[in-house]
């Protein structure tokens, strides 16, 4: 049976102290701490580290370097990231493809850095207002998911986590409805049981748009929703943690 997980993306937001006194109040909030995740700015990471070592919740990092060393300046690498703690890697978050530019193919590559290095990649998908709105939302989330399988292989995503995040829903208020969010997990998921039935059901898929306390339990109440990709909220230490409670209740 698939757990739940809710994972906060700091984005580039906070102070080493705002980061040391949200951390601290998550350590003691968040029960079981197993169900959460972090995924902090890369200079937060060492001390992160440290303050979540004898805890259950996972450190992240918000990308992951597409090689594995050598001279590229202002990456950083799985085997870097791993040395210093983390269990999970954001790949393709929307930012990312929108502002910067990154392709499926390079979001794969970063992917498959990830897998090598045990590192659990958090793969991002999903589609824009105007591709929603042409219709193209399964079409554009199939091409992201094909990039990935094309050159890890569908086995990879048993070792991966899956985020869905409709580009119009962040950060701007809007909240897909539970009915529309569910439609897109069941299709991504339909779409690895067509290579590996065992893969799909076990596939942790997260919801990542916009998700807030009020409307957390909705969400996760979804059967193919299995918790949350947190941007704002998880810079709120009462609202990350009442968001993981709902996770936790679903299980």
């Amino acid at each position: 049976m698939r757990s739940m997980l809710v994972v906060g993306n700091w984005k580039m937001n906070g102070t080493r102290s705002s980061w040391n006194e949200l951390l601290s109040a998550l350590v003691s909030g968040i029960k079981p701490q197993s169900i959460a995740g972090v995924c902090v700015p890369f200079v937060a990471i060492p001390e992160a580290s440290e303050l979540l070592e004898d805890t259950e919740i996972n450190l992240g990092s918000q990308n992951v370097a597409d090689q594995e060393a050598g001279a590229f300046t202002g990456e950083t690498s799985a085997s870097m990231l791993v040395e210093y703690g983390c269990k999970l890697a954001i790949v393709g978050h929307s930012e990312r493809r929108q502002l910067y530019g990154e392709s499926s193919e390079l979001v794969a590559d970063r992917y498959a850095q990830a897998i090598s290095h045990s590192l659990k990649p958090i793969l991002c998908v999903g589609e824009t207002l105007e591709q929603r709105e042409a219709d193209k939302t399964f079409d554009i989330v199939a091409e992201q998911l094909a990039a990935v399988t094309g050159k890890s292989g569908v086995e990879s995503l048993a070792k991966g986590i899956i985020a869905y995040e409709p580009v119009w829903a962040i950060g701007t208020g809007v909240t897909a409805s539970p009915e529309q969010a569910q439609e897109v997990h069941a299709f991504i998921r339909n779409r690895i049981a067509e290579s590996d039935e065992t893969i799909a059901a076990n596939i942790q898929i997260l919801y990542g748009g916009s998700v807030k306390a009020n409307n957390a339990s909705e969400l996760f109440g979804m059967p193919d929703i299995d918790g949350g990709l947190i941007g704002g909220a998880s810079l709120d230490a009462e609202s990350f943690i009442s968001i993981c409670q709902s996770a936790s209740s679903v299980e």
